[in-house]
């Protein structure tokens, strides 16, 4: 029993495992568009291999994406909702979904329309509280176009810098008191000019900086779309 044991154990260990390596960004006209820590995804589908079931790929902050998986036919499809985004259509037939081949470490950059595009972003620290500025561009227009819910500015002691986890402290601002905590300003910038939306919000106090540095970026709610875009996180010295 304990030989059969020995031997089924080693057989487990043996199984291969996936060695390619598929990376590439989320982009638009080659510029990658920045989102919330682990809240997009996409998946990729491989048929014929018993139950045919999804592997999720998260897109990092920044837009991009790395997995290891084996070699092979893929299909790849957004999570329906998921991302400030549309997927585009491919072709009549496979509409939005990509159809790819992977053999050996590959690179691809996956094209999408978003609704609107950060064009510039300034975000620096005078004293006590941070000052942020961003320039924003609609993409989709039309019937299909959606305005702006809110832009707010974020603050995090890492680089993880998103909406989730916010509670209110006594000064209006918002923060939460878990490992990693975010601030955010009370209420929207002004959107009268997309062109030109500012926002300010001050270093909450008391709060006990562990380092001497904090993280900034600003995240744009876009109307009927759960997933924030986002601006590039700065590192800011305190």
């Amino acid at each position: 029993m304990g030989l059969v044991l020995s031997l089924a154990s080693c057989e487990i260990d043996n199984y291969e495992e996936p060695q390619s390596f598929f990376t590439g960004n989320v982009v638009y006209d080659g510029m990658p568009i920045e989102v919330g820590p682990s809240q997009v995804r996409f998946q990729l589908w491989q048929p014929g291999f018993g139950a045919l079931a999804p592997l999720d790929v998260n897109i990092a902050p920044d837009g991009s994406y790395s997995g290891r998986f084996f070699d092979g036919d893929y299909k790849l499809k957004f999570v329906n909702g998921q991302g400030p985004w549309i997927a585009q259509q491919q072709s009549a037939q496979a509409g939005d979904t990509i159809f790819f081949s992977l053999n050996g470490d590959t690179m691809m950059d996956i094209e999408v329309t978003p609704y609107y595009i950060v064009q510039n972003s300034e975000i620096s620290l005078n004293g006590g509280r941070v000052n942020a500025s961003v320039d924003l561009d609609q993409i989709i227009t039309g019937d299909n176009g959606r305005g702006i819910e809110y832009v707010n500015l974020y603050l995090n002691k890492t680089e993880l810098v998103s909406n989730w986890a916010e509670y209110n402290i006594n000064d209006g601002d918002r923060y939460n008191d878990s490992e990693s905590y975010g601030i955010v300003q009370e209420g929207p910038g002004d959107l009268s000019d997309i062109n030109n939306i500012n926002l300010s919000v001050n270093l909450p106090n008391p709060v006990n900086y562990e380092r001497d540095y904090i993280f900034a970026r600003v995240g744009i709610k876009i109307l009927g779309i759960e997933d924030l875009l986002f601006t590039p996180t700065v590192k800011l010295e305190l």
